[in-house]
């Protein structure tokens, strides 16, 4: 999973247009909405576009995408165990 979490700090970086942010000053515990990167509501439409396009799973509810958008592990946890290229 850890080959995931730094693809998708790539992803996130480049989608959002983190300015300034490398993929090491992400801590993957931390918050991800409203954390100190300060991903807001309109950046949890990018991510899910994001998600959707590049992994085919698609999130579309709130209460799911509040708990998978939570931190940069519940993300990659969620593709994980959702994605349709999983053999697990």
């Amino acid at each position: 999973m850890d080959k995931l979490v730094a693809e998708l700090k790539d992803k996130l970086i480049d989608v959002l247009n983190l300015q300034g942010v490398t993929p090491a000053d992400f801590d993957e515990n931390a918050q991800l909405v409203g954390g100190p990167l300060g991903i807001d509501s309109i950046d949890v439409l990018e991510m899910v576009v994001m998600v959707e396009k590049e992994y085919g799973i698609a999130i579309n509810n709130q209460e799911i995408g509040e708990k998978v958008f939570s931190s940069l592990t519940s993300l990659a946890a969620y593709i994980k165990s959702h994605s349709p290229d999983s053999s697990s």
